[in-house]
């Protein structure tokens, strides 16, 4: 005999909402909780400066794809919920039905041509709009310049970073003593890089020995240091539009003190720069050249690790 199904009893109806009230209550426990407002939440985590043409730019199309992921996922979910509750199964048999045992189904819909043109066209749509502004985007972050306004030459090694000072159009330029104004960073000290704050300012990325990786994570941008012969490089330019401090890391694990490879960007005014340029070729240190610009001699984002493993201090 088959089973008859009936009604769902009052306590399986009270266990089933007390079911969803919870579910719902663990998904807005994770917003509330976190004390952020709305814009906040938009980062998920990114920083929130911009100091780069092109970091604003990324972040409005990170921005703008997730605004329009969340609106599909509220549609899909919508549309989940809603078909769950209209086409439900009801108990809708007839008497005689009841009688003998028989089982009811609810009227089937299938091969809704409208819905599936439209669950098919508009994915294709929503695609075709994110690839649009995802290349326009990719093409402002790899573009370079002929003539940069200032360049930098970026060699990562084991494990640190040294800063060549190059003038336009990446031309060395020598202090007095005809030598290169260079920045070498150890487990010491913090190597500080100093760029201007205009457009065109072109990285040149090499390494001494394996892969790493140049990154500043407030211009949300980073690029491999591939080693190799001298025509392995790799070079990008920003347009910065602020002034400030940030942190700068290696993003590749490259060996037994990855975590320590660690540099500060100063971007000072175009004048600021003149006058650091001016001082390192008259043979200032970079702290003395800083502090002729008014600028902390060290750096203030990030801080030296002590190496030595008997040292008994975590790090």
């Amino acid at each position: 005999m088959r089973q008859v199904v009936g009604k769902p009893s009052r306590e399986s109806r009270g266990r089933a909402r007390r079911a969803i009230g919870l579910t719902g209550i663990a998904a807005l426990l994770p917003v509330l909780l976190t004390g952020c407002s709305f814009e906040d939440a938009l980062y998920f985590g990114w920083p929130r400066t911009t100091p780069t043409d092109q970091s604003e730019m990324m972040m409005s199309l990170w921005i703008g794809a997730t605004l329009a992921a969340l609106v599909v996922g509220v549609i899909v979910w919508g549309l989940t919920f809603w078909c769950i509750a209209a086409y439900r199964k009801r108990d809708t048999r007839l008497p005689s039905q009841e009688r003998l045992g028989e089982e009811f189904l609810p009227p089937q819909t299938k091969y809704n041509l409208p819905a599936e043109l439209t669950f098919t066209g508009l994915p294709f749509i929503l695609i075709g709009v994110l690839f649009y502004f995802t290349v326009i985007v990719q093409d402002e972050v790899t573009y370079v310049s002929e003539h940069p306004n200032a360049c930098t030459e970026v060699t990562a090694f084991k494990w640190n970073w040294q800063f060549e000072y190059k003038g336009e159009d990446c031309e060395p330029i020598e202090t007095a003593q005809g030598e290169p104004i260079v920045e070498t960073g150890d487990s010491e000290y913090i190597p500080i890089v100093v760029v201007p704050n205009e457009d065109d300012v072109r990285f040149v990325l090499r390494s001494e020995d394996v892969i790493h990786s140049f990154w500043v994570p407030d211009l949300l941008f980073k690029r491999d240091v591939i080693p190799g012969d001298d025509n392995q490089f790799s070079e990008f330019e920003v347009d910065f539009n602020t002034e400030g401090t940030y942190v700068g890391r290696c993003a590749e694990l490259c060996g037994a003190y990855h975590a320590f490879m660690n540099f500060e960007m100063r971007v000072v005014s175009p004048d600021d720069y003149e006058t650091f340029i001016d001082e390192r070729i008259d043979g200032a240190t970079t702290a003395e050249a800083l502090e002729a610009i008014g600028q902390d001699p060290y750096a203030t984002t990030t801080h030296t690790f002590d190496t030595d493993p008997n040292s008994g201090t975590a790090s």
